[in-house]
């Protein structure tokens, strides 16, 4: 089994995830999380001053597949959060050992996976 983590534009949310539905991933987990890169913080206006913000919104996809769904899973995500610009996001892959369901204690099998 394969874990990946996509972390992507906020924006792109409602994208990514009819692409992942489209190939057949219909659970993960996301959450909204900030970060900070390598980007030129931006500028805002809070109450009449000027801030430096260097964290920027983005959504961090967690999803369980199965080995042979790792390169549609992949390139789905990509097409869908693709801008172009500087900021889309970055996916990681990681191998997992061991999945266990909650409720009844029993280990997941790869093709339980999604």
């Amino acid at each position: 089994m394969k874990k990946v983590e996509a972390t992507i534009r906020s924006s792109k949310l409602e994208d990514v995830t009819n692409a992942l539905h489209a190939v057949g991933v219909d659970f993960f987990t996301y959450v909204h999380v900030k970060d900070i890169s390598k980007q030129k913080p931006k500028e805002e206006v809070y109450r009449g001053q000027v801030h430096e913000v260097k964290s920027l919104s983005r959504v961090m996809l967690e999803i369980l597949i199965s080995d042979a769904s790792e390169e549609k899973t992949i390139n789905a995500i990509v097409s869908a959060a693709k801008t172009g610009e500087v900021g889309d996001g970055k996916i990681f892959v990681s191998t997992v050992e061991k999945a266990v369901r909650i409720r009844s204690g029993q280990n997941i099998t790869e093709e339980e996976a999604y």
